[in-house]
């Protein structure tokens, strides 16, 4: 640790805190690097919370192929297996909701309950907002529409007058930081491309572990709708909405007390 080498890759991983474990899987180009994050939540005030960087981002190997959900749920499992874990609770955050999904789905005894935030089941279900159209943006350009895809009652008017929240984005969101390193866009792109073609929809039903769904009533990446559909589709699953966008768990505390209530329940 913090490297961890499986059958097939070398993954950055990071642990923190006591109690019982549990397993986080990161969004769209997450990079544990970049703080704060998952790893600085109240979670690790309760549980021994692992993140990893993801297959082709941050600090973990960056091959040139196998970018499908597929392997990104075959990653989590097989790190699992070198961490010696036989099960977990999974959480799945925006894109690592879809891993998470794939993950219960290809490995179900792997998976002992799951929380999928501010994600979307693809496919008929609906998929969350095609961020790779962004990626011909200018950097001002991409800011700009990510904050208000994340919060919908954010427009240019609200940036122009919160310009040190503007630049707080921009310092977290920067491009450029790790963008010279080898195998950077390839990872990017890779992720991108399994995220567009995500598609768990047909087989939701298939998924019988407990689930909970948390979503921020103005997110405009993975819409309440997609939310919504999820609870309808799973067969165990509960759904609350938050006072927030993308980022609702940071938004309305009421989010972190609830997610953490979910993992402490003793299953049934």
């Amino acid at each position: 640790m913090p490297f961890v080498k499986t059958r097939h890759l070398t993954f950055f991983v990071a642990q923190k805190g006591d109690g019982a474990p549990v397993l986080a899987i990161n969004g769209t180009g997450g990079d544990l690097r970049v703080t704060p994050n998952v790893m600085n939540s109240p979670l690790a005030r309760h549980f021994h919370l692992t993140c990893y960087d993801q297959r082709g981002l941050g600090q973990t190997d960056k091959p040139d192929s196998g970018y499908t959900m597929q392997a990104y749920a075959d990653d989590a499992a097989t790190l699992m297996d070198a961490l010696g874990y036989d099960s977990l609770p999974i959480i799945g955050l925006s894109f690592g909701g879809m891993v998470a999904q794939e993950l219960a789905l290809r490995h179900p005894e792997r998976v002992e309950k799951m929380a999928l935030l501010c994600t979307s089941p693809g496919g008929d279900g609906l998929a969350s907002y095609p961020l790779h159209e962004l990626e011909a943006l200018s950097d001002e350009e991409y800011l700009r529409s990510y904050i208000k895809l994340s919060d919908t009652r954010l427009d240019d008017a609200w940036i122009d007058a919160n310009p040190d929240i503007l630049e707080t984005v921009r310092a977290r969101m920067d491009r450029s930081a790790y963008a010279g390193e080898a195998g950077h866009t390839r990872g990017r792109n890779g992720q991108l491309q399994a995220r567009r073609t995500h598609d768990c929809w047909d087989r939701l039903g298939q998924i019988k572990c407990p689930v909970w769904l948390g979503g921020g009533k103005y997110d405009g990446i993975a819409l309440p709708r997609a939310m919504q559909n999820l609870a309808d589709r799973l067969p165990n699953a509960t759904l609350e909405f938050f006072e927030g966008g993308h980022l609702f768990m940071v938004q309305d505390k009421r989010a972190y007390e609830s997610l953490i209530a979910f993992l402490k329940e003793t299953n049934q």
